[in-house]
């Protein structure tokens, strides 16, 4: 497979350009407090959830594994403080239905270190040693998705890869967890780039950061130099314009190669796997220690949080938790509280959901920032064009739009191509009707999912 040539440096087409309001993006990462109570969610990724392998009463350590895969495409959980099991129960979730959990009170004289795992000998380890350590530690996509990072570093028989693309783009408004961990982990993360390399049999990696943060591309850089040599191939960091959603790695290898990813496949078909900063930099500090995921860095902020910032959080924090140390004290009365970006994230109903892998970002908005926003009515589609110029995709929202309002679900699907739409929400951000384009395209899929299981 041909080895593409890089750098082309510029914008993918379309997309559109929110403002940052990245206030927390020059602060260092604080460590929260951890809780009395922690919420181990069993579903928190794609796939499967794992069996619990622990009961009702049981004293843990912080980083054993209480729950473990039951399946490939499924990771295992540990526990993140040490204390002992008060209940497996149901509890509220971030999406709405309650969900099957592990509750630990924690110790209240415990030091709370990472208690579990023996160190490895990672100079020594073979690329499938590696990718069962990924999965031992119970990696997921630590951008949003959540995707087993074990499955997504698992190259078929039948491909071949050359290149590891790393995700330092962040382009969400408010998030700068991603920012922060490239330059306070930047060596954790070039460590993390060679165990995927040498999983992978990428020859080089290349960090897409946006230009807006020339600070995390020097540091990562820098760590490159200290690292040397390395027989895993080339590393490189390479700025590419700030534009949303860039982060979608579609966008990004346009930006870096100059190449479009052909609908309904995959970056694994050209040759290239993607993974966030995030979630390398966490196994470049976890594997070498044999440890499992416990923690992970999350920004809190928006205007109604007093103490914004990037907080080391462990997984299972109650979120009134986070927002009480984090000095959003009025949060239960404040309008929305939106787990993750505000283009992509998810609004929540409940302040007893807990932080999982997946969550990269709490933000509180006052019900006076959320005024104008609700003043807007929806309007009928005046075939302005603004969502068919803003779709990264190429698709056509506005057609798409009122298929869905028809529930011609099946024709979204077969003639539109709504499985390309990645949700990015640039069509709905856009629209002067002010139509939840995005919304009803969530709805389209799952009926068409659904359709597709029965």
């Amino acid at each position: 497979m041909k080895l593409l040539s890089y750098f082309r440096g510029e914008a993918f087409q379309r997309g559109v350009h929110p403002p940052s309001n990245k206030v927390t993006a020059g602060r260092a990462i604080r460590r929260l407090p951890f809780p009395p109570k922690v919420i181990v969610p069993l579903s928190q990724h794609i796939g499967k959830p794992p069996r619990v392998v622990v009961r009702v009463g049981e004293e843990v350590v912080r980083g054993q594994p209480v729950a473990r895969s039951d399946d490939w495409l499924s990771v295992p959980h540990h526990a993140p403080v040490t204390g002992v099991v008060e209940a497996i129960e149901l509890r509220p979730s971030a999406r709405g239905p309650w969900t099957q959990s592990i509750v630990i009170r924690a110790h209240a004289g415990a030091s709370q270190e990472d208690l579990w795992g023996q160190p490895r000998d990672m100079a020594a380890a073979s690329g499938d040693d590696i990718l069962q350590a990924v999965w031992d530690a119970g990696m997921v996509g630590l951008g949003g998705a959540a995707f087993p990072t074990h499955a997504k570093l698992t190259v078929p028989k039948q491909a071949k890869v050359h290149t590891l693309v790393v995700n330092g783009c962040e382009c969400e408004p408010y998030l700068t967890c991603d920012h922060r961990v490239m330059i306070e982990e930047s060596d954790y993360l070039v460590r993390g780039i060679r165990y995927a390399m040498r999983v992978t049999g990428a020859v080089r990696a290349i960090v897409g950061i946006e230009d807006n943060k020339p600070d995390a591309r020097a540091a990562l850089r820098d760590a490159i130099v200290r690292a040397g040599t390395v027989a895993e191939g080339e590393i490189h960091a390479e700025l590419v314009p700030t534009k949303y959603p860039q982060g979608s790695e579609k966008m990004l290898i346009m930006a870096l190669f100059g190449v479009e990813v052909p609908s309904g496949a995959l970056p694994l078909s050209m040759g290239m796997v993607v993974n966030n900063v995030g979630t390398l930099a966490a196994l470049g500090r976890l594997l070498p220690a044999g440890q499992g995921l416990t923690e992970r860095v999350v920004t809190v902020t928006g205007p109604g949080v007093a103490r914004p910032g990037d907080y080391r959080v462990a997984l299972g924090t109650p979120l009134k938790f986070v927002l009480d140390h984090a000095g959003a004290v009025d949060a239960m009365a404040a309008r929305q509280v939106i787990l993750g970006g505000p283009m992509m994230g998810q609004a929540i109903a409940s302040l007893d959901v807990p932080i999982t892998k997946g969550v990269s970002g709490v933000l509180v908005f006052r019900r006076e920032d959320m005024t104008e926003r609700e003043a807007r009515h929806t309007y009928p589609c005046i075939k302005c064009g603004e969502c068919v110029e803003s779709c990264p995709m190429g698709l056509n929202p506005s057609t798409l739009g009122m298929l869905a309002a028809k529930r011609e679900y099946d024709l979204m699907g077969s003639d539109y191509h709504l499985g390309d739409c990645f949700e990015c929400g640039c069509c709905t951000y856009v629209c002067p009707s002010n139509i939840p384009l995005v919304q009803q395209f969530r709805v389209a899929k799952q009926i068409l999912r659904e359709k597709a299981v029965a």
